[in-house]
Parts: structure tokens; C-alpha cells; sequence
């Protein structure tokens, strides 16, 4: 803009007759430019409300959700996995996003050694972290997954209950689960609304 000014103040001095005509170029671009201007303003002002609504949403406690089983999982090599559930019904919209955290539980209900994997598993490839506006109702879904080679052995774990907790939860929900685990080790994939698996 500079630069146009600079070029116009010395064309007025070579012949004045063009000075109006240079104001009036000038007046031109300093109302497009307050146009442009007032245009990403908007843009800004309607992606700010759009963030705004994403975090309005408050995130689903473990209190609003309840945790189930879906399809069971089984296949060669010792591999066995399951879907889990999480549905809000909370009778309010809430969000979650990311992974679930896993535990595994004796029958007395004390924490076992356990260690979980975020990502792809055997069964499903991972969707990546997304946030999910769940409505009341609706559910989110991950697959969890893990192998029992050394059933019997001190090589695995034997669980009677899975401990899931929901992303940015600090509780947790508590299913059945009398498996054995391969050294406490399970996988689990990002929640999504749906997840393709090979079962």
C-alpha cells in the first residue's frame, strides 16, 4: 500500500490534474481493503463460534455412560478381542475423545499388572483420536484386543473383570471379563462412532 501511495504522490507532482484521480483510486482500495477486511473478520468471528460449540459441550463423565460388550472377537494364533460400548445416558449431549483406558481386575475386584497399547489391533485399524458429540442415547465404540497363548501359565494374567475408563475421566466403569490375558497385555483402538472389524 505503500508503495501505491508513494507512486501516485509522484505523479501529482509531475501533473496535478491526476490528483483527484489518484485520491479517488485510493479511496477505491481503502474500501476494498475494509471490505476484505470486515470479510475475514466474519470468517474469524463464525470459526471462533464453531470452536466455541466444541467446547460448550461438556465431556461424557463416567457417571453419564453406560459400558457394555458388543461383538466377540476371535481368530488364529491366540489372538481374541471384543468391541466395547460406551453409551451416554446422561439425557444430555456430552463428548468424548481419544482412547479408553483399560484395567484388569482379580475376583476380588484388585488391580492386576496390566498394560495397554493405543492404536491398530488385530481385529481393526485404529481411527485416530476424534471428539464425538454424543447425544443422549447414542454410543461410542473401540475394539479391544489381546492373546491368551500361556493360558494357565505365569505368563499370562487371570482376569475376572475389565476396568474401562472413559477419556479425561478419572473413574471408571466395570465389566465381566474372565479371560486370560498374555502378560496383561491389551490393545485397544480410538473410540468412533463405528469401527470396521475382521472377525
Amino acid at each position: 500500500m505503500n508503495d501505491d501511495r508513494n507512486t501516485t504522490d509522484r505523479t501529482t507532482l509531475a501533473r496535478p490534474t491526476s490528483r483527484r484521480t489518484g485520491r479517488g483510486l485510493g479511496r477505491t482500495l481503502l474500501a476494498v481493503t475494509a471490505l476484505a477486511g470486515l470479510g475475514l473478520a466474519w470468517a474469524g468471528t463464525a470459526e471462533a463460534a464453531d470452536a466455541g460449540t466444541a467446547r460448550a459441550t461438556p465431556t461424557c463423565s463416567a457417571a453419564a455412560l453406560k459400558a457394555t460388550f458388543g461383538q466377540g472377537l476371535a481368530g488364529g494364533m491366540n489372538h481374541q478381542g471384543v468391541v466395547i460400548r460406551l453409551r451416554n445416558l446422561s439425557g444430555k449431549t456430552c463428548a468424548l475423545r481419544g482412547y479408553p483406558g483399560l484395567g484388569l481386575e482379580n475376583s476380588r475386584h484388585k488391580a492386576l499388572t496390566t498394560h495397554t497399547h493405543w492404536g491398530d489391533t488385530w481385529y481393526a485399524k485404529d481411527p485416530g483420536r476424534k471428539t464425538l458429540v454424543l447425544k443422549d442415547g447414542q454410543s461410542a465404540e473401540a475394539v479391544v484386543a489381546w492373546t491368551h497363548a500361556n493360558t494357565g501359565t505365569s505368563g499370562a494374567v487371570h482376569a475376572s473383570y475389565l476396568e474401562i475408563t472413559p477419556p479425561a475421566s478419572t473413574q471408571h466403569k466395570t465389566l465381566a471379563f474372565p479371560e486370560w490375558v498374555d502378560h496383561g497385555d491389551l490393545s485397544v483402538t480410538a473410540l468412533a462412532r463405528h469401527i470396521d472389524v475382521t472377525p
